[in-house]
C-alpha cells in the first residue's frame, strides 16, 4: 500500500501547486489595469522535506522585472509633467494561456488521484475475498 500512498501524495502535491499558481494568475488578471503593478511569477520545486520522491511545492513568488509600459494619459492622477505614467506589465493573453495550462495540469493530477484511489479500493475488495 506504500506505492498507493506515494502516488496519492505526488498527485495531491501537484494539485496544491497548481492551485497556488492559479491564485497568482487570477491576481495578475485582476490587476492588469493597476498602474505600476508587476505580474507575479510562480515556480515549482521538488519538496525534499516531504520524504516522498516526486512531491512538488510552489517555489518563491517572483515579480516580473520586465519594463513597465509608459502610458500617455495627461488626465490620469499619476501622470508626470509629460502626461505619462507606468502601466502594468500583465499581458492578458499570456495570463489566460497560463491559467488554461494550470487548469489542465490540475485536472491531470486529479485524474491520477482518482485512478489511484479506485485501484486501492479494488485491491482492498480483492483482499477481502
Amino acid at each position: 500500500m506504500t506505492d498507493f500512498s506515494t502516488a496519492l501524495s505526488v498527485a495531491a502535491s501537484g494539485m496544491r501547486s497548481q492551485t497556488h499558481r492559479i491564485q497568482h494568475l487570477s491576481e495578475n488578471i485582476a490587476n492588469a489595469d493597476t498602474p505600476g503593478y508587476r505580474r507575479k511569477l510562480t515556480s515549482f520545486e521538488v519538496d525534499r522535506g516531504a520524504g516522498t520522491p516526486g512531491v512538488v511545492a510552489p517555489g518563491p513568488v517572483r515579480l516580473d522585472q520586465s519594463a513597465l509600459p509608459q502610458v500617455y494619459d495627461p488626465s490620469h492622477p499619476m501622470a508626470d509633467q509629460s502626461g505619462h505614467y507606468e502601466g502594468s506589465n500583465v499581458d492578458l493573453v499570456i495570463e489566460l494561456a497560463d491559467a488554461r495550462e494550470a487548469q489542465r495540469s490540475y485536472e491531470a493530477n486529479l485524474r491520477i488521484f482518482d485512478q489511484v484511489r479506485q485501484m486501492s479500493s479494488s485491491l482492498s475488495d480483492l483482499l477481502r475475498r
